[in-house]
């Protein structure tokens, strides 16, 4: 019994001094990465070991051979624990990065969702507001006359289709966010789209004084769902047209890099504010009135937010980017498989 304690006092002696070492080191890679923290724990419980197994050995006077076979088969063990160490560690500092990441994001994302709620109240309650003072009046006969009657009809018409879109987009939106979007890929001529958005937004874009124009290049085939890709480009368009000014331009022109397409979107809204870029594509924000001074009757802030969640799930990505006098919102998707070249090059200005 005697000698089991001396041995045990030996090994915890070693293994103290050892592990006063180790803890000195850990102060110093404090700032390091989980990684380093994880292999030098291993190494000072590894050394620990060492340390007590040569303490007892030279205590119980064994033989070179015999401490030689032991401290053999401690390395072989320290050299599997660092390696597991090591190979966990890595894992274990990704799990940590991707946990904060996520917990960010849901952050930003619950401050989204209580932005989306301030500013779609605000979006239906001014209109429902005006809709039903237009009504009353209607029915008291405040209004009289073919001519103011029919304008009234005419501003509740325009309100209503306000309303259905912004609650089209709502829907949109949510069905973005549960996954529930079932695209039907094929090959698609970006040419015909493009021409298609610019003829849809041509009204909207006369009464601000806007040119939407076309880039020259060759217009290339990209594998999409129509109406999704029609929706993406109607959107950037419609943003551009309403954060340009009178007078402004709204370019849009597209290429292919090898098997990816992208096609990009240039307003003349006078650049976007640097700690504003990032959030461009949440939900419900507008920017700051500095940069959409002629902006009034948008939206709930919803088309980039929008456009950011069909992008991704076409596996595209889109970005945006301030140039001189505005900025560039640039979308990359997958490309035609047997596209070999350009399909059609419209251009000048619808």
């Amino acid at each position: 019994m005697r000698d089991i304690v001396l041995i045990a006092g030996y090994a915890l002696a070693a293994g103290a001094v050892v592990g006063l070492l180790g803890a000195g080191v850990m102060r110093l890679v404090r700032g390091r990465s989980i990684t380093v923290h994880v292999c030098v724990l291993l190494a000072v419980t590894v050394a620990a070991v060492v340390a007590g197994v040569v303490a007892v050995a030279q205590a119980m006077f064994l033989s070179g051979h015999d401490l030689q076979v032991v401290l053999v088969t401690v390395v072989a063990s320290t050299v599997v624990s660092l390696t597991l160490g090591f190979v966990f560690g890595r894992r274990l500092a990704a799990a940590a990065v991707w946990a904060v990441q996520a917990r960010e994001q849901e952050r930003r994302m619950e401050a989204g969702r209580r932005d989306l709620v301030a500013w779609v109240s605000h979006d239906l309650r001014t209109p429902l507001a005006g809709l039903r003072a237009m009504t009353e009046a209607l029915q008291d006969g405040v209004v009289a006359g073919p001519e103011m009657v029919a304008e009234y009809h005419h501003r509740i018409e325009a309100e209503t289709d306000r309303m259905s879109a912004l609650v089209d987009d709502l829907f949109e939106l949510s069905r973005i966010h549960a996954g529930a979007l079932r695209l039907s890929l094929a090959p698609l001529s970006l040419g015909d789209l493009v021409s298609d958005a610019v003829a849809a937004v041509t009204p909207l874009a006369d009464g601000r004084r806007v040119a939407v124009t076309a880039g020259d290049g060759g217009w290339p085939v990209v594998t999409a769902d129509a109406a999704q890709l029609n929706r993406i480009v109607g959107n950037l368009l419609v943003n551009a047209v309403r954060h340009t000014p009178q007078d402004g331009v709204v370019r849009i022109d597209a290429g292919h890099d090898g098997r990816q397409v992208w096609f990009a979107v240039r307003d003349a809204c006078g650049g976007i504010p640097d700690e504003d870029l990032p959030r461009v594509f949440d939900v419900a924000f507008r920017g700051s009135r500095a940069r959409t001074p002629q902006s009034s009757g948008g939206g709930g802030g919803l088309g980039l937010a929008i456009v950011h969640g069909l992008v991704q799930a076409h596996g595209g990505q889109v970005l945006v980017r301030n140039v001189a006098g505005g900025c560039r919102f640039e979308v990359r998707l997958r490309g035609d498989a047997n596209f070999d070249g350009p399909r059609q090059t419209p251009g000048g200005e619808w």
